[in-house]
């Protein structure tokens, strides 16, 4: 993913993955004004900010809807990546070391993580 997106703008974002439909701008704003108490322009500046940065895009028709164009896969992968990138050298084994000195991770979550490798990653095991 090229396109770099705000805490803020992930605001919007996170409805229109929950969704995972098109929304009118009225049920995004309905939402963000409740639980963020943002007000109207707001909010329409961070959808016209997202569509220019060709994140999300309009469905033509009488009423606004919104659709995301970036999966909320492709989006976790690639903050996940810049995120490991940025503060462990690139590597997904520092910054598990990390949690686990800092004692961020409790025994339960390294047992479910060695199931998980042990099961080979597929998250079925």
């Amino acid at each position: 993913m090229n396109a770099t997106i705000t805490d803020a703008e992930l605001e919007v974002m996170k409805v229109l993955w929950r969704e995972n439909r098109p929304v009118l701008f009225t049920d995004i704003r309905l939402e963000l004004e409740e639980t963020k108490k943002w007000k109207t322009s707001t909010i329409q500046t961070l959808v016209y900010r997202l569509r220019d940065k060709g994140v999300i895009h309009s469905i033509p028709g009488s009423m606004a809807r919104y659709v995301t164009d970036v999966p909320k896969a492709e989006y976790l992968r690639s903050e996940g990546q810049s995120f490991i990138d940025k503060l462990f050298d690139g590597s997904a084994r520092n910054l598990v070391a990390a949690l686990c000195q800092n004692g961020q991770l409790t025994e339960q979550d390294i047992a479910e993580l060695r199931d998980y490798f042990n099961a080979g990653g597929d998250g079925n095991g």
